[in-house]
């Protein structure tokens, strides 16, 4: 459910993952939904949202669409027991995102968060990493993700009304990366640049724990920023290189011995890992990812709040 950029290469990736099946593709225009579903195989594809979740072959929707439109999207597919996949931010607000969650349950209906990161292998090596405290304590954390692209009022992302600003479209990933490896900080501090259409251009973020440890995290829709995530050590660093949330390499500074650097030979866009996840939850009937859990969801949401409250950023 929705067409654009993302879902291409959900789709490219959906098509390398053994037993499942791309069936149907909605958008709010047919020849968008033909053109979509020829080249990656669908079966179906409407025009209509409505049409779509009748459709009594779909087993799970991945929605793709703007951010304020999640919650409507999520909701009408959970209201006809379909499970979903949904594009992160999650939805809008905390708010939101609790409505979606009670209705999943009420509906006993799988309902996930499709941030891919998570589920990387490069990901998962650094989490295991930190859990065994393989270079001591984690006592810092460094995270910017940031591109340029010229301003343009009738491009989703610049759109303020549909979610659009480096926050919810970027800065999503820094925060998702402190809140899974440090946890829910102790105080925040935040500042942010503006478009003269009211989304946000950028937004520095501090996240402050005990112990002094501090998450210093960018986001920004004004520069090619490097893109790095870097946890620092009692007994060295590790980096994430450029593109951290999504497949890349990673660079191991111990305090003793040589710098080691990792390869984790990914062939694909990366988007395959989520989906194995969630197809495996399907098939064990789980409505619940232990992963991505409600629970997290709960808390990447209410920390883009309370960041969107410290810059003065409503939609």
């Amino acid at each position: 459910m929705g067409l654009g950029n993302i879902a291409h290469k959900f789709a490219t990736d959906l098509l390398t993952v053994e037993y499942a099946e791309l069936h149907a593709v909605a958008s709010r225009s047919q020849e968008k939904a033909n053109t979509f579903a020829a080249k990656f195989g669908a079966t179906k594809a409407y025009a209509c949202y409505e049409d779509f979740i009748l459709d009594e072959e779909l087993d799970a929707v991945y929605i793709a669409t703007p951010h304020a439109l999640h919650k409507s999207n999520t909701m009408l597919c959970l209201k006809h027991k379909v499970a979903v996949l949904c594009e992160k931010p999650f939805a809008m607000n905390t708010s939101e995102v609790n409505d979606m969650i009670n209705m999943a349950k009420e509906k006993n209906v799988l309902l996930m968060e499709a941030l891919w990161t998570y589920f990387l292998p490069h990901y998962q090596y650094v989490l295991q990493a930190i859990e065994t405290k393989k270079y001591g304590n984690l006592i810092g954390l460094e995270a910017d993700f940031g591109f340029y692209r010229a301003f343009n009022n009738d491009s989703r992302l610049f759109n303020k009304g549909l979610g659009g600003g480096s926050l919810l479209d970027i800065g999503i990933y820094p925060i998702f990366v402190a809140l899974s490896t440090l946890g829910i900080p102790e105080h925040i501090e935040a500042k942010a640049t503006y478009f003269e259409n009211g989304a946000d251009a950028s937004c520095d973020m501090v996240f402050s724990y005990q112990n002094q440890v501090k998450a210093i995290l960018k986001s920004s829709l004004l520069e090619d920023t490097t893109n790095h995530a870097v946890f620092k050590f009692d007994q060295g660093s590790i980096r994430i290189n450029s593109g951290f949330h999504a497949p890349t390499t990673i660079s191991i500074f111990p305090k003793t011995g040589p710098e080691e650097n990792l390869d984790f030979g990914y062939n694909t866009i990366g988007y395959n890992y989520e989906i194995i996840h969630f197809n495996d939850l399907l098939r064990k009937a789980q409505t619940e990812s232990p992963i991505m859990s409600f629970d997290f969801s709960k808390q990447l949401i209410t920390l883009l709040d309370i960041v969107r409250q410290h810059i003065n950023l409503t939609y």
